[in-house]
């Protein structure tokens, strides 16, 4: 078995694992951070809108040895506003300019004639309305809407509520993160990334959806039991899953990265980079998402009910009382069916005089007489 193998079997038994649930204040820290860097550079530089959603005329050149600098300096130059130059793969140019009319297309195509010394007849000139983008754009946030309600519902009823509106704001953060990227990037927005970041949602609901169905099995009747928290047993279930939203998000990210970085950047094809950036962007926030930012918030939702109150006080009051005694808990009269979970958190002020040696949070299947139940030997 290769390592990540062993480590991602290791991660499922609960022999080893890290503490992102107790940890959770600090990764929301990062996270608000990240967002409001986002916000802000959404805010002070705004999105680089493309042609589509602006209006404008596109014009395609055949093969010229023009540079892309040179060829932007004339198409600014002769129609007064912005332009976008890239470079096609047989050699000629792409060169957006916004807000022009069919008159000033007109001019501008002959002014390039004259300027990258092709005959204007071998300009192609293409009007691009306004109104066709903002239709585009405007399906887009029904669609966005429409899904963002899907899914609150259908977490509601797969899972339960507090699960729904984790799920909710885990996506809300990984567009805003997308969006503010794009932004301060200054990359073109064109329908391309509307599509990207549309396509972002199921990879990040994917993952969190994954953590969600192993905690709602872990879970299952935690009240009956005094061995675990339920942020413990969220804990478990980040880290049962942990290596498998790792190989699945480094393998959606490798193809992403080629159409970014070798695509777009490498062999010159601009064009990948508008729904590229966004999937590559979306698919790592939803990856860091699923596993800072959605389960924990589940725990801290679900630890504001009052039996998960006190099923907390009961665990720590049961570990305190063993740790008095310099023994182990005894769980010799619980369920074999409890659940499982991973190790207590961090910070918690009333397991300060716990020593670790009498938290029992043993491997899946393992605990010596049963499933489930403690052997009785100490550690």
């Amino acid at each position: 078995m290769s390592r990540l193998g062993d480590l991602g079997a290791r991660l499922y038994r609960g022999e080893v694992g890290y503490d992102f649930v107790g940890k959770r204040k600090f990764w929301y820290a990062i996270s608000i951070l990240i967002t409001i860097a986002a916000i802000a550079g959404l805010a002070v530089r705004g999105l680089n809108m493309g042609i589509e959603f602006k209006g404008g005329a596109v014009f395609n050149t055949p093969k010229t040895s023009i540079s892309v600098a040179a060829a932007q300096d004339h198409a600014e130059e002769a129609s007064g506003h912005d332009a976008i130059v890239q470079k096609l793969g047989n050699g000629g140019l792409r060169i957006q300019v916004t807000e022009l009319n069919t008159a000033q297309a007109d001019k501008v195509q002959a002014q390039l004639s004259k300027d990258l010394n092709i005959p204007q007849e071998k300009i192609n000139a293409d009007l691009v309305g306004p109104s066709w983008g903002k239709q585009i754009a405007n399906k887009a946030w029904m669609g966005l809407g429409i899904f963002m309600i899907l899914v609150v519902i259908y977490l509601a009823i797969a899972f339960e509520w507090r699960m729904a509106v984790a799920a909710l704001i885990a996506l809300i953060h990984d567009l805003t993160i997308t969006v503010g990227v794009y932004a301060l990037v200054g990359f073109e927005v064109t329908p391309g990334t509307v599509i990207g970041l549309l396509t972002i949602l199921g990879y990040s609901l994917y993952d969190t959806v994954v953590v969600f169905d192993s905690l709602k099995e872990g879970s299952k009747d935690i009240t009956k039991q005094t061995r675990f928290t339920y942020s413990e047993v969220a804990n478990r279930s980040i880290n049962s899953t942990l290596v498998r939203s790792i190989n699945t998000t480094v393998v959606a990210l490798l193809p992403v990265a080629g159409l970014l970085f070798i695509g777009g950047g490498v062999l010159g094809a601009g064009m990948l980079n508008d729904i590229s950036l966004s999937l590559f962007v979306g698919l790592a926030a939803g990856a860091y998402s699923s596993i800072f930012i959605a389960t924990p918030l589940v725990a801290d939702l679900k630890e504001r009910e009052p039996s998960i109150r006190a099923l907390k006080k009961r665990v720590l009051a049961k570990r305190k009382a063993a740790a008095a005694k310099g023994e182990a808990p005894d769980f010799s009269d619980e369920s074999p069916d409890e659940p499982r979970g991973a190790e207590p958190e961090d910070g918690e002020p009333s397991e300060r005089d716990i020593p670790p040696a009498a938290v029992v949070a043993g491997p899946r299947g393992h605990g010596g007489r049963g499933r489930g139940r403690p052997s009785g030997k100490r550690r």
